[in-house]
C-alpha cells in the first residue's frame, strides 16, 4: 500500500475535501454551471486515465485520505486467486451523473436554463429623423476616430518613462542592499 504524504497527516477536512474532486462531464458542466465537484458514494464515473481508461462503474467507496475511489467492476486478481478492488485516484475521473440526495451539494451552483430568446422590436421611428439621424453619425465618428491616435500616442509615450523610472528604483534598492 502506498504510504501518505506526512504534510497531510493533519491537513482540515474541508481541505482534503477538496483533494477528492473530480471533472463532471459535459451535461452536468451545463446544468450546473461548474467544472467539477466532490466525488461522493453513489455517483456514476467513468476512468479517464490508467490502466481501466474508459470503464464506467458507480463509486462503492471513497478514501479521503489518499484521494481514491473503490468503484464497482474495477477489480484486479491476486495471484493465490481472488479478486481485490482497486482503488482509482479522484482526479483520474469524471463524473457522468451525479447523486443528487443532498441538496446543498450543488447549492451554491445556478443550474442554467436557456430561456428562448424574444426579439426585441423597437417602435418605428418617423423617417424624417432616421435620415436626420443617420447624416450626423458619420460626422461624429469621423471626430472620434481623430481624437483616439493622438490620445494613444501620448499614453504609449508616457508608459515607458514609468517603467524605466520603475527600473532604475529598484537597481537602486538593489545596490543598497548589497552594501
Amino acid at each position: 500500500m502506498t504510504q501518505i504524504n506526512p504534510k497531510l497527516l493533519h491537513v482540515q477536512k474541508h481541505r482534503l475535501d477538496k483533494m477528492v474532486g473530480a471533472t463532471l462531464s459535459d451535461s452536468l458542466r451545463q446544468q450546473y454551471g461548474r467544472r467539477s465537484a466532490r466525488v461522493i458514494k453513489g455517483d456514476s464515473v467513468r476512468v479517464m486515465r490508467g490502466e481501466y481508461k474508459g470503464v464506467e462503474g458507480k463509486v462503492d467507496r471513497v478514501n479521503v485520505k489518499f484521494g481514491t475511489l473503490i468503484i464497482e467492476g474495477i477489480q484486479h486478481e491476486k495471484v493465490k486467486g481472488g479478486q481485490v478492488k482497486v482503488p482509482i485516484h479522484a482526479s483520474n475521473v469524471m463524473i457522468t451523473s451525479a447523486k443528487t440526495d443532498d441538496k446543498l451539494r450543488f447549492a451554491g451552483s445556478v443550474q442554467k436554463e436557456q430561456p428562448a430568446a424574444e426579439p426585441q422590436v423597437e417602435p418605428a421611428a418617423k423617417p424624417e429623423e432616421t435620415k436626420a439621424k443617420a447624416k450626423a453619425k458619420p460626422e461624429e465618428t469621423k471626430a472620434k476616430a481623430k481624437a483616439k491616435p493622438e490620445e494613444t500616442k501620448a499614453k504609449a509615450k508616457a508608459k515607458p518613462k514609468k517603467a524605466a523610472k520603475k527600473k532604475v528604483k529598484k537597481a537602486a534598492k538593489k545596490k543598497g542592499a548589497s552594501k
